[in-house]
């Protein structure tokens, strides 16, 4: 859906990268995107890289 706001295992706070993050992953490798965010936990890391961002099919279905 969205991405949370701190990481579920470490309480850190990430939600507030997910949007740069997104932006650059388009032109520059994923791994220097994440280092350059500061996220060097694996738990972060994961979190941005197994996301799939739903909220658009999901509001169809909103009323």
């Amino acid at each position: 859906m969205i991405i949370p706001i701190r990481c579920f295992t470490c309480g850190k706070p990430i939600g507030n990268l997910y949007n740069e993050y997104k932006e650059r992953i388009v032109t520059e490798d994923p791994k220097k995107v994440l280092d350059d965010l500061g996220l060097e936990r694996y738990c972060c890391r994961r979190m941005f890289l197994s996301h799939v961002d739903l909220i658009d099919e999901v509001l169809e279905f909103s009323i």
